[in-house]
């Protein structure tokens, strides 16, 4: 049986690499950059368990729920680890993280999410990346929402592991994600005999196999059409060009907000402040009485391809995600998706007025 996607000529190492240094271009980084064969998760969890173990004191910036999930992979690495929380609603700040070092001195990682499209805020990297690089720690940073986005500068913000992925605001693939390791990340995770090694998560593997050797010869068969499609990706990216990538996402962000105060019918942003909110995705809060994950059913009804979901977990009961991002980064998506839940707010005998909501909408596009 034939297909022209199963029929391709093996992906050679040369365009592998090629891939790599695009990408390795899209971050304005000189570390190095590895591609790995699956979703976002993989460089997350192998970048953690690569640099830290029993000796580690890390500062987990909570923010949302994938900081929570970078607590237990610390803790369970044997390191110490002390969680900053910060409302979901909100973001956290240089000074609490500065606060945070004074209360204790020997923390040498920080963990921080960029944008956290669960909750929709997003966090001062810049800001943060200055008090981390005061005080000599390792900087690691989860990206994979905020690429494409919003600026993403590891070199400069000190970053250390920096992870992406194409799968939300690029609009590219979810099986292949990258992280971008300093030459301070690669030592840690030579002296840490925790590391993985021989290991699907193993980082290490990759540089003494793919990077150190030159990257002449791949350590193992490629997701060959992940690969080409985040090839793709990225070559659309530099043809429209980043600045314009971010720009739309930003004015999807800005009309999302306006467009939902203007529909009434009790909706309002999760994210108090605009300049705390993520441009990758808008999260609302709806009014009392009405169930979140009820209210985002009854609006897909309408149309099922809409960028609309109820919040994770305990957030269903109270918080919608407009997911403004790659393909729905237009007015119309943003546009439809509010008339949608205008519908669903009116049949619960809530006054909504969508013509003031498109208004607001076209109004506030940049």
């Amino acid at each position: 049986m034939t297909h022209p996607f199963l029929d391709l000529a093996p992906l050679s190492a040369a365009r592998f690499a090629a891939i790599e240094d695009r990408v390795a271009r899209l971050l304005g980084t000189g570390q190095d950059v590895v591609i790995m064969q699956g979703e976002a998760l993989l460089p997350l969890e192998g970048a953690i368990r690569g640099v830290a173990g029993p000796g580690t004191t890390a500062l987990n910036v909570i923010t949302g729920p994938y900081g929570q999930t970078f607590g237990n992979w610390l803790r369970d690495c044997g390191a110490t680890v002390v969680d900053l929380a910060v409302p979901f609603h909100t973001a956290v700040t240089a000074d609490q993280v500065r606060d945070a070092f004074a209360e204790h001195p020997k923390i040498d990682f920080v963990s921080l999410v960029h944008a956290e499209a669960a909750t929709g805020n997003t966090n001062p990297v810049a800001e943060i990346g200055e008090v981390v690089r005061e005080r000599g720690a390792l900087f690691y940073l989860d990206a994979v929402a905020s690429v494409g986005a919003e600026p993403v500068l590891p070199d400069p913000w000190g970053v250390d592991l920096c992870v992406i992925g194409a799968q939300k605001a690029m609009g590219g693939p979810a099986g292949v994600s990258a992280v971008s390791v300093s030459e301070r990340a690669w030592a840690r995770m030579a002296a840490n005999p925790g590391a993985p090694r021989r290991s699907y998560l193993s980082l290490l593997d990759w540089k003494e196999r793919w990077t150190d050797g030159g990257r002449t010869a791949l350590p193992h068969a490629p997701a060959q059409l992940e690969m080409l499609a985040l090839e793709a990706c990225v070559e659309r990216i530099e043809t429209v060009g980043l600045e314009t990538v971010m720009a739309r996402h930003a004015s999807a962000a800005a009309s999302t907000r306006a467009g939902a105060l203007a529909l009434g019918g009790g909706l309002e942003p999760y994210v108090y402040e605009a300049r705390e909110a993520a441009p990758v995705a808008t999260t609302l809060r709806v009014p009392a009485g009405v169930v979140a994950s009820e209210l985002v059913t009854r609006a897909l009804t309408t149309d099922p391809t809409l960028p609309l979901a109820a919040g994770g977990g305990a957030l269903a009961k109270e918080m919608i995600r407009v997911n403004h991002y790659g393909p729905d980064a237009t007015a119309e998506a943003v546009s439809a998706a509010l008339t949608a839940l205008g519908t669903a707010l009116e049949e619960k005998g809530l006054r909504v007025d969508t013509e003031a909501a498109r208004r607001a909408v076209e109004a506030n596009w940049g």
